[in-house]
């Protein structure tokens, strides 16, 4: 029998009859299979290849990610590139836009270094350690700041 005939028999039309045959060949089930969302856009391969240029290169932008992935084929949104690296245990901030230490500070400091490299260690125990720049550090209170008046030891 054919599409048409079998559709007018059970009141369905021919090329959902045709569906259902082509799915009953390919799979062996006709059930229609539930899932969670929209298919993926970005392949396992194409997710793989984005994580692999972030671990590379942690300051590239999403962007770059978006050109990445259109070069290979795939055309996505920077919030497609940003949900896939948020699946993958990334979470995007925006990168400084200069280092922490500026240039003179980091002579500063290899400066310091450098004049107390010789110093004894009976020098380093007149250097009081206090708890509250440990606390201040690691403990609970380390997005709080410590209020210190002028020339308070």
């Amino acid at each position: 029998m054919g599409y048409r005939t079998i559709g007018k028999q059970l009141g369905e039309k021919a090329t959902t009859v045709g569906a259902i045959i082509r799915k009953w060949k390919k799979f062996k089930m006709t059930v229609n299979l539930y899932r969670s969302g929209a298919p993926c856009k970005i392949s396992p391969r194409g997710a793989s290849m984005i994580m692999r240029k972030v671990r590379d290169q942690p300051r590239t932008t999403r962007q770059d990610l978006v050109n990445v992935l259109k070069r290979a084929g795939t055309t996505v949104s920077k919030k497609t590139i940003s949900n896939t690296l948020h699946r993958h245990g990334l979470k995007s901030s925006s990168a400084r836009k200069f280092p922490l230490l500026k240039p003179a500070h980091v002579q500063a400091r290899l400066k310091f270094a450098n004049d107390h490299l010789d110093d004894p260690e009976e020098e380093w125990e007149k250097v009081m350690w206090s708890d509250e720049t440990k606390i201040e550090l690691f403990g609970l209170n380390s997005t709080r700041r410590v209020w210190r008046k002028k020339k308070d030891e």
